[in-house]
């Protein structure tokens, strides 16, 4: 059992940051894969970015490349999305996932999930 407790989100200006985090507790093995999607309203979950474990690897979607940036903090068992120039087209409840061998943005192969943190861009 992986649980993850996400946190950060909030109401920015265009233009503005947000750091988003993602804190992870349970069986380390099963949370190899780390990724953060997001959701608006009345459209479907979207990868925004992610990294395994292992890799040096880090794969973000084309609209927030340049822009976002995931990390992690081993020693706090912490993933962490630095969002910055930041578009109301960015607005959307931000999830954290993790699994042990996902298909990378694929969020159906991800079988654990936090409870969202809400993003919201507007001037």
């Amino acid at each position: 059992q992986v649980q993850l407790v996400e946190s950060g989100g909030g109401s920015v200006r265009p233009g503005g940051s947000l750091r988003l985090s993602c804190v992870a507790s349970g069986d380390t093995y099963s949370r190899n894969c780390i990724a953060w999607f997001r959701q608006a309203p009345g459209k479907g979950r979207e990868g925004v970015a992610a990294f395994c474990t292992g890799s040096s690897s880090t794969y973000y979607v084309d609209s927030v490349k340049g822009r976002f940036t995931i990390s992690q903090d081993n020693a706090k068992n912490s993933v962490y999305l630095q969002m910055n120039s930041l578009k109301p087209e960015d607005t959307a409840m931000y999830y954290c996932a993790a699994d042990r061998s996902p298909t990378l943005f694929d969020a159906s192969t991800f079988s654990a999930w936090g409870q969202g943190t809400q993003v919201t861009v507007s001037s």
